[in-house]
């Protein structure tokens, strides 16, 4: 009989490398595949980023002055939903091999195995 486990990991790394240990390691698995939300990449890439703000000092009739404050960037700026990494994995197997798959998730750290 064919059935899927489904597993959660906080991060699509840790996803991939137990997902490549089973299809590796285990006989009678036939599909794996995972979901997580590709937006929070942007979310990473802003950790080393630098943001500015310009600030208007003076008006005058003919123009007006500025200055630019220059602060790091941090995660805090994209809203907590899209900067979850929270991945889904699933792996459609054999009834017999599913211990052996639950082993393997539940070693790498995955969360809510079912």
């Amino acid at each position: 009989m064919v059935t899927r486990v489904s597993a959660e990991f906080e991060e699509p790394e840790l996803a991939e490398i137990a997902m490549k240990r089973i299809r590796e390691n285990i006989k009678g698995v036939y599909s794996t595949s995972m979901i997580y939300n590709r937006s929070a990449d942007k979310a990473e890439k802003l950790k080393h980023g630098t943001l500015y703000t310009i600030i208007p000092t003076a008006v005058t009739t003919h123009n007006y002055m500025t200055a630019v404050m220059e602060s790091p960037a941090s995660r805090d700026v994209i809203p907590e939903p899209q900067r979850s990494r929270k991945t889904s994995v699933y792996v459609v197997c054999e009834s017999a091999s599913v211990p052996n798959v639950s082993a393997v998730l539940n070693s790498m750290g995955a969360l809510n195995i079912s």
